[in-house]
């Protein structure tokens, strides 16, 4: 019998959580935090007043923090500048990181893999470019790592590349890949997977998709198609269904969160490219607006650069900078 860890937000070891937290410090804007840099130029003499509420209401709009979550955001600073707590920067500052902290805290949620359930199947969907297939083989690497026996479905059979990518990351971590000839039907792809997986005793099938833009109906619909498929062959599967979203994208990144939830029920989320042109603000957004488990953030290329979210780590960030020790 494996010993399996599960993803519990309180049990950081399997990956030195330490380090992966800290290069998210390292690597989230690459500099000064982009709402705070400068700021005190906008407090004269120290007093917070409007034109400072007024400077990070910008800020925070800028940085694809969005409409909803922004105007809650400055409605509770405000009225703590009303009632006097907010006498300072340092106290501003504080207050806004404990702002961004409770929008995004309740996404902390790892993802959690029961004991003994056979496998446990998780489809992995979202736009070309997000980073799926590389996002699989790093998750398949933290599984393996963490002691669980592993398997890919190749279910991107439209492009040759894909199945090719997938197949290096399963040599890479010595994991099975089940694949078929390109242009094969998707979903019987991952439908053999899943009888090979239960076969070979397999803890966790990972089974990738084409990527597809939310508003191209048919691919949508092939999806549903796929989790028909995979209800046949376990009432329970797909066990998670991970979208995979790219920081760089905006407020785009809500409305294909929304529609690939409304087309297929999407149980978690991974966002990639936090390392890139994003500035990290368009998970506050998706935190307020979506509410769906974050379960992973991607920070680089590596396969350790994919760790879980850590809403206090993620919040002291944005405010506070990679230099800085708030």
């Amino acid at each position: 019998m494996l010993k399996r860890k599960s993803y519990a937000t309180t049990d950081r070891s399997p990956q030195k959580p330490a380090g992966f937290l800290q290069r998210v410090r390292q690597r989230l804007n690459k500099g000064d935090s982009w709402l705070t840099r400068d700021i005190a130029d906008f407090v004269p003499g120290g007093q917070i007043d409007e034109a400072v509420m007024e400077e990070l209401e910008t800020r925070l709009l800028l940085a694809d923090v969005g409409v909803d979550a922004t105007r809650e955001i400055i409605d509770v600073l405000n009225q703590r500048v009303v009632r006097n707590e907010l006498k300072d920067l340092d106290a501003l500052l504080a207050a806004l990181e404990e702002s961004l902290f409770e929008i995004l805290v309740p996404c902390e949620q790892a993802l959690s893999i029961p004991k003994g359930a056979g496998p446990f199947t998780i489809l992995v969907v979202g736009v070309n470019g997000a980073g799926k297939t590389t996002t699989i083989g790093k998750l398949a690497r933290r599984l393996t790592d963490d002691g669980y026996r592993v398997m890919l479905a190749a279910g991107d059979t439209f492009r040759a590349a894909a199945t090719e990518q997938l197949q290096v990351w399963g040599e890479r971590n010595n994991v099975p890949v089940i694949a078929q000839n390109p242009g094969a039907d998707p979903a019987a792809v991952i439908f053999d997977a899943m009888a090979a997986a239960r076969a070979r005793g397999i803890d966790v099938l990972l089974a990738d998709t084409a990527g597809r833009l939310q508003s191209q109906s048919h691919l949508m619909e092939e999806l549903k198609k796929i989790r028909r498929v995979m209800r046949k062959a376990d009432e329970g599967a797909p066990q998670e269904t991970l979208l995979i979203l790219d920081a760089g994208l905006g407020q785009n990144a809500i409305s294909q969160a929304r529609q690939f939830d409304e087309a297929i029920g999407v149980s978690g989320l991974i966002v990639t490219k936090l390392d890139g042109t994003a500035k990290g603000g368009i998970v506050v957004a998706l935190a307020r607006t979506m509410a769906l488990p974050l379960r992973f953030i991607g920070i680089g290329e590596s396969a350790e650069d994919l760790g879980p979210f850590d809403a206090k780590t993620f919040a002291r960030t944005l405010v506070a900078g990679p230099g800085e020790n708030r």
